[in-house]
């Protein structure tokens, strides 16, 4: 007999894991390149799309289809009887598709640490290979009666089985691929290349954080009984503090360590509690969560910087971090914090010990063969894109894809060519500016008049009062324009995930005013007093004389063209 609650709450815990997928579209796209955000997006629909008929023919069988201690079995297209593993009351259908969605949140992780220099062929075939194989060899261990389940390992939703998997591919394919080009400089020093877009990371984050009640509540495969719903109201709120509090603690971090929170490695510290506690959110209490939030803050942060600086290893949105390392700590902590059979409460180093033997077994199985597979595809269609594809982008390389904004964004990724240039610098400060009166110029206008360009570089909050200033000396003309620059300063310091940019370029306005009649001195002097603030970035004034000027409607020049008709 099927229960109509089990298997609602099955269906809808499926849909919102199947939702993740668009969380981490979101966070891979948004901690990238512009150039390549077609080609994240594409990635992750298709290890969806190729992962669900892969798991269908091949994984669900190896998965499930058995009860021996390594394997299940082969059953193409989930054919076979598997009434003696199937939760109370629960179709095999929605068991199947139930199944699906977390297989290909394991195959997801492995885009985001591989991201803007694998080939997209490559791409698919390895998401096939982990969804065919890697991820149900290991998933019949813990979930499907094999010998990690019969030890007594707990992995409740997933920390070892979905995300330790997908981290540790990640931090494979990473390894093998090599850094994007100049990540690193020729002393092996990290620079950051940030991601073009925090809002859609925040966006992803946030989709995460949402679908995980269903990725944790989902796991009980059932709504009935007291039992249960008590379990599932406690899976809900351990969740949802873990991840808060290790949020909060990345935050404190990083406002302690860079002098400012940052806002990338705060996303990312959300997400590394949601993995630490999916292992043991149905047997941690309140409080435990939150120490488990606590610990995941401190090990994203430090493994992130460890992965990056000391190994090396170039992953752009954190994926080893958050997945590979919060997913292996948040596994051993249930041996700490688990009610009952924790060390923590009485139950002795058994547990712990268990869990530290599944951690290492299913490292090993997924280090051998994701080697094993990237190296088959290394040495034969090749795993990397080329040099000229990589610096021009994937989009366009591998897809025909000129931007992924089209008409809102320039094809170029316009701030990282100008980064691979010496800085722009505006070098002469106002108080040591040339007295106006002694600047040169070739000479008047045709008309005889005298005229000059005042090109004013300054802060965007600053244009305001600046306009008003011009405007009551009698300056009504101005051309403005939106653009990006530093000075000699290189910007004021920013980091990225830890990392100094070498070159901040910061939003700044550009206002040309051509003169006549106009003292330029006073010009200059009533700019000065609008934009000083005695701090750095206040801007820098530029003193140019013009041969000549004509107003292309009438054909008047000099002093002329400039006067607006009354």
């Amino acid at each position: 007999m099927y229960s109509a609650e089990n298997t609602i709450w099955v269906l809808i815990a499926a849909a919102l894991v199947f939702f993740m997928q668009a969380g981490f579209a979101m966070v891979e796209t948004g901690f990238t390149r512009a150039k390549n955000a077609g080609n994240i997006v594409m990635k992750n629909l298709m290890d969806f799309s190729l992962g669900t008929p892969i798991y269908w023919l091949l994984g669900f069988g190896i998965m499930f289809g058995g009860s021996s201690a390594l394997i299940g079995g082969f059953d193409p297209m989930v054919k076979g009887d598997y009434s003696s593993i199937l939760p109370s009351g629960v179709p095999l259908m929605a068991f199947l598709i139930f199944q699906t969605v977390f297989c290909a949140t394991a195959a997801t992780i492995v885009s985001g640490a591989m991201a803007e220099r694998t080939k997209f062929s490559s791409y698919c075939i390895y998401s096939m290979v982990i969804s065919a194989v890697i991820y149900p060899v290991s998933g019949h261990w813990i979930w499907g009666g094999g010998w990690l389940a019969q030890l007594g390992f707990h992995d409740f939703a997933g920390s070892t089985a979905v995300h330790m998997v997908g981290g540790v591919a990640a931090f494979i394919g990473a390894k093998i691929l090599g850094p994007r080009i100049g990540k690193y400089d020729k002393n092996g020093k990290s620079k950051a290349i940030p991601g073009h877009s925090l809002t859609l990371g925040a966006l992803g984050v946030f989709i995460l954080w949402f679908c995980w009640f269903g990725f944790n509540g989902g796991s009980t495969v059932s709504a009935t009984g007291d039992d249960v719903l008590v379990s599932m109201g406690s899976i809900f709120v351990t969740t949802n503090l873990a991840a808060a509090v290790a949020t909060v603690t990345v935050m404190c971090i990083t406002w302690l360590r860079y002098k400012k929170p940052d806002v990338s490695m705060t996303l990312n510290g959300s997400l590394a509690g949601l993995v630490a506690i999916t292992a043991g959110c149905d047997l941690v209490t309140p409080f435990g969560a939150a120490i488990i939030g606590i610990i995941a803050g401190f090990v994203v942060v430090f493994g992130i910087e460890f992965i990056d600086k000391k190994l090396k290893v170039d992953d752009p949105v954190g994926a080893v971090g958050v997945h590979g390392l919060c997913g292996a700590a948040g596994t051993l902590l249930v041996g700490l914090f688990a009610q009952g059979d924790g060390l923590f409460y009485g139950g002795g180093v058994s547990l712990l010990l268990i869990q530290f033997t599944g951690v290492v077994s299913v490292l090993a199985w997924v280090a051998v063969t994701i080697t094993i597979t990237f190296q088959i595809i290394k040495h034969t269609i090749g795993l990397r894109v080329s040099k000229e594809e990589e610096i021009t982008g994937l989009d366009i390389e591998e897809h025909g894809l000129t931007s992924a904004y089209a008409d809102f964004m320039p094809t170029v990724d316009v701030v990282s060519e100008i980064q691979k240039t010496p800085a722009p610098a505006f070098t002469v400060p106002v108080e040591q500016a040339v007295p106006v009166s002694k600047v040169g110029y070739s000479g008047p206008g045709t008309d005889g008049s005298k005229l000059t360009t005042i090109v004013i570089v300054a802060k965007q909050s600053k244009f305001e009062a600046l306009k008003q200033a011009m405007n009551a000396i009698g300056v009504t003309g101005m051309t403005v324009t939106n653009v990006l620059g530093c000075g000699m300063q290189k910007g004021a310091t920013e980091y990225y995930r830890g990392v100094p940019l070498e070159m901040n370029l910061l939003p700044k306005v550009k206002i040309e005013i051509t003169v006549c009649k106009v003292p330029v001195e006073t010009v200059v002097e009533e700019a000065k007093k609008a934009l000083y603030t005695g701090n750095i970035g206040d801007g820098k004034i530029f003193v140019y004389d013009v041969e000549d000027v004509v107003k292309v409607r009438t054909g008047e020049t000099g002093c002329a063209a400039l006067q607006d008709e009354d």
